[in-house]
């Protein structure tokens, strides 16, 4: 063993030992501290660590063997004047055996300790907080126990050191046979928080649990009695307990964010909190006014419900922007968000209503930026401001900055298909139909049935191929489940007046003009009188299918009634730009050529491209529609040359399709401008 050991040193194997040692250990840490922030899978540090306790051995053989010398790398002389007798041979497989096992031992010990550490490396990072199960006596207490859940995920989510997924991709976890080691494996998070929540008056019953996803065991459990006005301790509690688990830092601001108390009053607790349930069936109208009126009766019972306010303003934004643009609605948005920024400036939540207002209500991109980052920095895991946030850049054009927001909002949020929709629409823009077919695909592996996204996919193949198959494969399917009884019973009627549109939209783009006929005045008006902007598009449409099947008179009575609601429309509302564009559209098709360009022109300067790269296009294309109707050609040749030479959601494909460009077929300088973007 002297000799051993005389070698080992002579051959600077210790050297080499201790310069891996040291080496490897600083991958790992580098490796520790890197891949978690890249949201690379827990199995890669593990590789990182296997593949460097496998070198080890093989470091020490080749230091054993080869030398470094100024001549280069040479094999290590043997000493000994009898190296070629079989004593010296069998020292040197002796050596060479004990080497080798040497290193497995020490890279042997040191996995022991390494490779767990490894595995618990998504452990210190990630959680996901599933719907609390309802024990009340009462079924209507149902929504309390996802308002206990929603404040414990919402808390979670202030700090920073934590990856927390949003509430509406566990909401689907409800009632669903998996293990947690699935759950966690399709959210990407090593924790699951399970629990259940018993209400008896005033008396609240919270039970918890917290389970590593990678391994399914119980890391600690929590029962909590308290009376109603405690849960917010509760909640706090809670925070403190899964971050300390987790090791997740938390900053003195964050934990004197998760310990704010929002409310004393219970009463208007309980209403937030069904307010706020409601506010997340975002296109329900019926349940929004539930909502707006829950969340005043709060505020009237807690003056200073500071969440309450906010929430409110948010509520009021959404509506202004997409169901009644009228002044009233951006007016409250504005004020409540105001006053919840007077009552609590360093509220996170009352900076987010402030940016919800700017963005939507004032069009003010820099000014509401600057609010969602504020927002940011007290929500770190909230999906909605990278959404937001990425939504606004776009808009800006800055197309880059936005996909990396939005692929933010959707690690955040991986089961809800509407960051991805965001997503989709980016690629979209950028004419990425890779990108799209990617991201559009992913969402329908959430919601096949989803009718808004399988239009989506049939769009992208009329816009990329001008392939009409793909549409008419969704709709057949559609009316064959829906003969089947096998569409679902909630299903809206305004899905399926969106279906016979749909149909109608293809037996146009076929040229098929008395079947798509057919199909839309199948449309009762009763069942279009919640839907205006259905009701629009179905009356729209069926004036110009008379007009192409020769009913010109007819064509005129219903442009003039549809004349009527878009006059009423733009005078409730005559900041909004879509309506000028819908009138713009209505005039044109009554020959009404200078009011029509006028109107068309007056969308175009509410919303142009160089204010909004993302919508603005659209009021391009409209422009562009009334030009090709009233006989403006040149005109509408240029703005549709622009949109084919910038982000935009036009193709030389669809062009090809569409019967709205009809007029300008036979333009010799319309076939060039296609050819010229077609060849490019």
């Amino acid at each position: 063993m002297t000799s051993f050991f005389h070698e080992l040193k002579r051959r600077k194997v210790y050297r080499v030992a201790v310069t891996y040692v040291v080496a490897g250990g600083g991958i790992i840490q580098l490796a520790s501290a890197v891949f978690p922030a890249w949201e690379l899978p827990n199995w890669s540090l593990r590789l990182v660590i296997m593949l460097l306790l496998i070198g080890f051995p093989i470091a020490l053989m080749l230091a054993w063997a080869f030398d470094v010398t100024p001549e280069g790398i040479r094999a290590t002389p043997v000493l000994a004047p009898d190296a070629s007798s079989d004593v010296a041979k069998r020292h040197r497989r002796r050596n060479i055996s004990l080497l080798v096992g040497l290193g497995l031992i020490v890279s042997a010990v040191a996995g022991f300790f390494l490779l767990p550490r490894a595995g618990a490396m998504r452990m210190e990072k990630s959680i996901a907080v599933l719907p609390f199960q309802n024990f009340s006596d009462k079924p209507e207490n149902a929504y309390f126990a996802d308002g206990i859940q929603d404040d414990i995920l919402t808390n979670l989510s202030k700090i920073g050191d934590l990856k927390v997924i949003s509430r509406t991709s566990v909401m689907g976890y409800r009632d669903k046979a998996k293990s947690v080691r699935e759950i966690g494996k399709e959210l990407g998070v090593s924790a699951i928080l399970e629990g259940s929540v018993r209400r008896e008056g005033n008396r609240v019953r919270v039970n918890v649990q917290l389970i590593n996803a990678d391994n399914d065991q119980h890391l600690w459990a929590e029962d909590y009695d308290r009376e109603l006005t405690d849960v917010f301790a509760i909640q706090t509690d809670l925070a403190q307990k899964i971050a300390n688990e987790l090791k997740a830092k938390l900053s003195p601001d964050e934990k004197a964010m998760i310990a704010r108390r929002p409310t004393e009053n219970g009463e208007a607790y309980l209403a937030f909190v069904e307010a706020h349930n409601l506010q997340c069936e975002l296109e329900d109208r019926a349940k929004l006014n539930q909502a707006r009126q829950l969340f005043e009766r709060a505020i009237q019972l807690d003056p200073k419900f500071v969440l309450a306010i906010a929430n409110l303003s948010i509520l009021h934004s959404w509506v202004y922007h997409n169901f009644e643009p009228v002044d009233a609605e951006r007016d409250s948005a504005r004020d409540y968000a105001d006053r919840a920024l007077a009552l609590a400036p360093d509220l996170p939540e009352a900076h987010l209503a402030k940016g919800y207002s700017l963005y939507y209500g004032a069009r003010d991109y820099e000014g509401a930026l600057r609010e969602f980052g504020i927002a940011q920095r007290g929500l770190p895991n909230d999906s909605d401001v990278y959404l937001l946030i990425g939504a606004i850049q776009r808009r800006q054009g800055k197309w880059a900055d936005s996909t990396t927001n939005l692929e933010k909002a959707v690690s955040l949020d991986p089961n809800h298909t509407w960051p991805l929709q965001n997503l989709f629409f980016n690629y979209e823009m950028l004419r990425d139909f890779d990108g799209a077919n990617r991201v559009i695909n992913r969402a329908l592996a959430i919601d096949p049935r989803s009718f808004g996204l399988l239009a989506l996919k049939a769009k992208l193949a009329m816009h990329l191929r001008g392939d009409l198959t793909v549409a008419e494969k969704e709709l057949a399917d559609f009316e064959r489940a829906d003969a089947q009884g096998k569409l679902p019973k909630d299903l809206s009627p305004e899905t399926r007046i969106q279906f016979r549109l749909g149909k109608a939209n293809i037996l146009m783009l076929q040229r098929k003009f008395p079947e798509a006929l057919a199909i839309v005045q199948q449309v009762p008006q009763e069942k279009l009188a919640g839907w205006p902007d259905l009701a629009f598009e179905a009356r729209s449409c069926e004036g110009i299918l008379l007009a192409r099947t020769g009913r010109e008179a007819e064509a005129h009575a219903v442009f003039l009634k549809v004349k009527e609601s878009a006059e009423a429309a733009v005078r409730e509302a005559p900041n909004d730009p879509y309506r000028h564009a819908k009138l713009g559209r209505v005039l044109a098709y009554l020959g009404e050529k200078d009011p029509a360009i006028a109107e068309a022109k007056r969308a175009a300067e509410l919303l142009p491209e160089s204010v909004d790269a993302f919508s603005g296009p659209d009021m391009t294309q409209a422009l562009a529609e009334v030009y090709a109707v009233t006989g403006e050609n040149a005109k509408a040749i240029e703005l549709i040359d622009g949109l084919l030479s910038r982000p935009a959601p036009v193709t030389v494909a669809f062009l090809k399709l569409d019967p709205s460009v009809d007029l300008l077929r036979d333009d010799p300088a319309f076939q060039t401008m296609l050819a010229k973007h077609e060849s490019g």
